[in-house]
């Protein structure tokens, strides 16, 4: 059973977030790795725009990612051991690119109440200062949620463009994972990333989010799967797990789950991104 250490847990309650955390091994990743390009090629339209959303219903291989039990013995330490998958994201940053992700909090458009939940990021390939990699701001996890424009920059890969101004870039920091580390982040810190000014992918796996099964969706519906525990609260509607790639009901079934995601993502905006 892989625990957080008494260090990590320290960091994490104090910083907002804890990276790095040895997961998946080099054979493992590039499973996922294949999987993506072997998605990509196949079927190209399945891993872009919204759809970059919960590959984990039509993939087999991102599910038993999803639900890996060192993952979840992580995530338990954080948010005890009732856990639903929420929803899962792919963030892939193409060389040269002008890709970006500007400051922001999750908890601000995501719509999980209370904050009994984490974001997990698993590197596909090394994250890291000239291929794009989050920055942090450590801290300010325990200050309230801060105003954010929606700015709809076209380069911007989250799904408003919505940014925190004057943030005191000094102040942030970088979080580094090679391919296979795992970091896991609060739904208050503020983050973002860089471009990828290196001339290889830099792709990350973002499960978006592990949620306690006490939490629920307060703007919108979404999907879930249990990964641990027992569900007594029954907010959400629970899905079966993937058994083949690209199913034809496991493709309608996150069809409807984006649907309802965007819904989420897009409350109360004036207009609607890329993403």
């Amino acid at each position: 059973m892989a625990t957080l250490t008494s260090k990590q847990l320290t960091q994490y309650n104090d910083s907002g977030y804890v990276a790095p955390i040895d997961i998946l091994s080099l054979e493992e990743v590039e499973e996922i790795k294949k999987e993506i390009e072997h998605i990509e090629k196949k079927w190209p339209n399945e891993l872009i725009g919204l759809d970059r959303n919960n590959a984990h219903y039509i993939s087999p291989v991102f599910d038993q990612a999803v639900h890996n039990s060192k993952i979840l013995d992580v995530v338990e330490d954080i948010i005890g051991k009732n856990i639903l998958v929420g929803g899962t994201t792919l963030f892939i940053k193409e060389p040269d690119n002008k890709g970006f992700v500007s400051w922001h909090q999750d908890a601000k458009y995501i719509g999980f109440e209370p904050y009994n939940w984490v974001t997990a990021w698993l590197a596909i390939t090394d994250s890291n200062e000239e291929n794009g990699c989050m920055r942090m701001y450590p801290g300010s996890h325990k200050e309230k949620i801060q105003e954010h424009k929606d700015t709809f920059n076209k380069n911007n890969l989250l799904t408003r463009g919505q940014t925190i101004g004057n943030l005191p870039l000094s102040k942030t920091v970088s979080n580094v994972l090679k391919a296979g580390q795992l970091s896991l982040h609060h739904p208050m810190i503020i983050h973002g990333s860089g471009l990828n000014k290196s001339n290889s992918r830099r792709i990350g796996f973002v499960i978006q989010s592990y949620i306690g099964t006490d939490v629920d969706q307060v703007i919108g519906k979404v999907y879930v799967q249990q990964a641990r525990g027992k569900d007594s609260f029954k907010y959400h509607e629970h899905t079966t797990r993937p058994v083949a790639l690209m199913d034809k009901e496991d493709v309608a079934l996150r069809k409807k789950a984006n649907k309802e995601l965007s819904k989420i993502f897009y409350n109360g905006a004036k207009r609607k991104g890329e993403y």
